[in-house]
């Protein structure tokens, strides 16, 4: 048999489960803002995930609605609506970011985080506010 025609990835598992993955995927980077799993999952999680923030963009009744229905946690759309996709309002795509990271141990699966684009990390923010620190000392010093 060929597989023509047919998108996605399966990951051994039947309709239901796989659904429920991407679910639960979803609603933790949701709460969580970063995760980390395999490179196949993050690449399947990312168009589900986009889709839901350009719904969340809008942000009227309606579209809260199929939010939550796609979530199954009414606390992660209420984020994602709320705080999330005012963030990300200037932006028409491209929302999430994939970064490789090292094989896993057991398997050697590629592993790989999954994060929003405009989120900065805490070392970035730490590394940013030292970088404004030295700017405001030079000026000074001149």
């Amino acid at each position: 048999m060929h597989r023509h025609g047919y998108q996605g990835r399966k990951f051994h598992r039947e309709t239901d489960q796989r659904q429920a993955l991407i679910k639960s995927l979803a609603e933790s980077l949701i709460i969580h803002g970063k995760i980390e799993t395999t490179e196949a999952k993050a690449k399947e999680l990312r168009p589900y995930v986009e889709k839901l923030i350009t719904k969340a963009k809008k942000a009227n009744l309606h579209q809260r609605r199929l939010i939550i229905k796609n979530l199954n946690n009414v606390s992660a759309a209420h984020k994602l609506v709320d705080e999330i996709a005012p963030k990300l309002k200037t932006r028409s795509s491209g929302y999430l970011r994939i970064k490789r990271s090292g094989n896993r141990r057991g398997d050697n699966t590629q592993m790989a985080s999954i994060e929003f684009v405009d989120t900065l990390n805490p070392q970035e923010e730490t590394h940013e506010a030292t970088a404004d620190t030295k700017d405001t000392e030079q000026q000074v010093n001149l």
